[in-house]
């Protein structure tokens, strides 16, 4: 007889448990960094919202993982969503069947909550008849086994710019918490028009991934912090996930310089994966990226609709914002800091 598939809610502070779905995440080829189980800390403590972390159960192993939050926000509409605050979500399965069933418990999940829509943000494409958010694009790219075979790589402007930062005498460090890389962080979104995510919200990614979670921060010679990085590493990949730079960063090419470093030091590790993580479509991030001789790939971010007649467009790139970035700009930062954290835990 064939034995029953059960979907099981992932428990708080169950450890055992959270060790086993970590360890299918860890050897599961569709499972990304944003399927781990700390996650799910991370959305209650930090920003007070309710997780449903559910997995398949198969002959007591785990088959398969889905972790979802619920945004309920007067802003931005209520939503269950996979994930939170990541680029990639969905469901990540040994079948399709395992798939399925944890697709159809989030979808009756997402109604008895009563939330607009459900939100899967998929690198792979499953569903081709459920409204799709084609907004969004991937950067990744092979890390060379030698260094110089990687610098060779960057195409011939942004190489300039990279050895423009070395020949400044820019240095790289590894920072123990989070002071330098915010107050970076927040200057710069700040300047962008739109809030800073809380302060510590970024010690709790330290804290729940040791070893797995670092800051680098890119020093010039009188000490004084031009740029940093936040970054995930999940197998044998960096993810560069949150960046800050100075104002005299790019005058001193210490962006570039920063991605040089991680990479190199990546590369050092043994690490064969640089992703560069998302970008919008026709952003500057998107050309900076191209501008290193990463190839976009599309992220397919699907939906059900319940009470919506169509995609919610949460972005700076909807013109509805314009007004609130343009007076976001002119708040001081202080006050911008303060407030921030208010604004994005309802963004997801």
């Amino acid at each position: 007889m064939a034995a029953a598939l059960q979907i099981k809610r992932l428990a708080r502070h169950d450890r055992a448990a959270a060790e086993a779905w970590d360890a299918f995440v860890q050897g599961c080829p569709s499972a990304t960094f944003f399927h781990r189980a700390g996650w799910q800390n991370i959305l209650v403590d930090v920003f007070r919202h309710d997780a449903y972390f559910l997995y398949a159960e198969l002959d007591g192993q785990i088959a398969g993982v889905l972790p979802l939050g619920h945004v309920d926000s007067a802003l931005f509409g209520n939503s269950l969503t996979s994930l939170p605050f990541a680029v990639y979500g969905g469901v990540a399965a040994v079948t399709e069947a395992v798939a399925l069933a944890l697709e159809k418990e989030a979808s009756r999940i997402g109604r008895n909550l009563g939330v607009d829509h459900l939100e899967l943000r998929n690198v792979v494409q499953r569903h081709s008849d459920w409204p799709l958010q084609d907004l969004y694009v991937t950067f990744r790219r092979e890390i060379l086994p030698d260094e110089e075979a990687n610098m060779l790589a960057i195409p011939r402007k942004q190489r300039a710019m990279v050895r423009k930062g070395i020949k400044n005498g820019l240095r790289s460090e590894i920072d123990d918490g989070v002071g330098r890389f915010f107050a970076l962080y927040a200057d710069n979104v700040h300047r962008h028009g739109t809030p800073a995510m809380p302060k510590r919200y970024f010690q709790a990614l330290l804290d729940e991934f040791a070893g797995d979670c670092e800051v680098l921060t890119v020093v010039a010679p009188d000490g004084r912090t031009l740029s940093s990085v936040l970054s995930f590493y999940f197998r044998d990949e960096v993810l560069p996930y949150y960046a800050g730079d100075d104002v005299l960063a790019r005058d001193l090419a210490a962006n570039d310089f920063k991605y040089w470093e991680l990479m190199r030091r990546a590369c050092a590790r043994g690490l064969k994966v640089f992703d560069y993580g998302r970008s919008k479509q026709g952003t500057g991030s998107y050309s900076f990226k191209k501008n290193w001789g990463f190839e976009p790939a599309p992220l397919h971010y699907e939906y059900q609709l319940y009470k919506r007649d169509a995609i919610p467009q949460n972005n700076p790139s909807n013109a509805k914002y314009k007004l609130m970035i343009e007076t976001w700009r002119r708040l001081p930062i202080g006050v911008a800091n303060w407030l921030g954290p208010f604004v994005v835990r309802s963004l997801g």
